[in-house]
């Protein structure tokens, strides 16, 4: 790990931590892919594994410096306020784009997976029967889960905290989005719109001096719902970490190789050319999320049409989204070879 960070170093870490919280953002996209991508994967997992007994035996003695300096604080506390501010700023953005200009969205995510694959592919110089095996596995495995149909909702408590272990995958395993897991699971309205709704409207209520939300069961129902489900994400990030920190350890090329073939069986969720099928209500009306967007729900793909023009700038952006990507292999073998 390291402990002694410049400014541009920390400005960098801030912009990562922007784009891995608009990716995690994204149905379909990984923020764990830009972790990998971008060079910081292995100490983000690193750092999630030392919340454990001894981190919390220094959290609970006083000693919170003892604390901060053991799980890494330096890096999670700018990584994750990166993530944070990207919710109410890039990922706005980033939902105004889709709105309007959805296929060069995808284009650009497209490209940035292919320059991703690319060069994490030259980097890995291990490859063998059992390690291309373990790739196909992966890949096999990123396919199928791009094309699965979503469940019914399921308010059930248990489900629910099995939720929340699952909905942080996207920020911990490369390639498997988060949100797009909890469509599947049938609960990304209750768990990111109905919840979130939720808990704003309680905290406005609380600013006013109003506590009448007490007394609205609906609104305590979803607030323990949404507890439930946050409980799960905090176990399921430490737990998952700590899964991924050890095999990653001990078995460094097969993991490496299943995440290579996993992540290229993700391009088949960010396929540009497609049309977005959307959550409707009992009404037959678009569901909205928080952010008053029409939840995706799945997608309908084809093939561009090669004489439209928009085809050609959608091309465009794909090697827009390389070049981002050779950017920033460059500018970090330069780093390192300055270091």
């Amino acid at each position: 790990m390291e402990h002694n960070r410049t400014f541009t170093d920390k400005t960098l870490l801030f912009i990562k931590g922007l784009a891995m919280g608009a990716a995690n953002k994204v149905p379909g996209v990984s923020g764990g892919i830009v972790a990998f991508v971008v060079g910081f994967y292995e100490e983000f997992i690193y750092s999630l594994r030392r919340v454990n007994t001894k981190a919390f035996r220094l959290l609970l003695g006083g000693r919170f410096r003892s604390f901060y300096k053991y799980v890494n604080g330096p890096f999670l506390s700018i990584l994750i306020t990166g993530m944070l501010f990207s919710y109410f700023s890039v990922s706005k953005i980033l939902d105004y784009f889709l709105e309007r200009k959805e296929l060069y969205v995808w284009s650009l995510f497209f490209g940035m997976i292919i320059g991703s694959i690319y060069f994490i592919y030259n980097e890995f110089e291990a490859w063998n029967k059992k390690t291309l095996s373990m790739g196909v596995f992966g890949l096999l495995a990123g396919i199928s889960i791009s094309f699965l149909s979503p469940a019914r909702e399921n308010d059930n408590l248990i489900f629910i905290f099995f939720c929340g272990i699952i909905s942080v995958s996207g920020m911990t395993l490369p390639g498997l989005s988060g949100s797009f897991i909890l469509i599947l699971l049938g609960n990304y309205v209750l768990l990111l719109v109905d919840a979130v709704n939720a808990l704003y409207d309680t905290l406005a209520e609380l600013i006013r001096g109003d506590f009448s939300f007490v007394r609205n069961q609906e609104r305590m129902d979803t607030l323990v719902i949404l507890a439930v489900f946050t409980g799960g994400s905090a176990v399921g990030l430490v737990t998952l970490s700590h899964i991924l920190g050890y095999v990653l350890k001990h078995f460094r090329n097969l993991t490496t190789a299943v995440i290579i073939g996993f992540i290229t069986g993700s391009l088949g969720v960010v396929w540009p050319w497609k049309k977005s099928i959307f959550l409707l209500g009992s009404d037959g009306a678009p569901v909205l999320d928080s952010s008053g967007n029409r939840i995706i729900v799945n997608y309908q793909r084809y093939l561009p049409d090669p004489a439209a023009t928009e085809t050609w700038w959608a091309v465009v952006y794909i090697f827009l989204g390389v070049v981002i990507l050779v950017a920033l292999e460059w500018y970090g073998k330069y780093r390192l070879k300055d270091a």
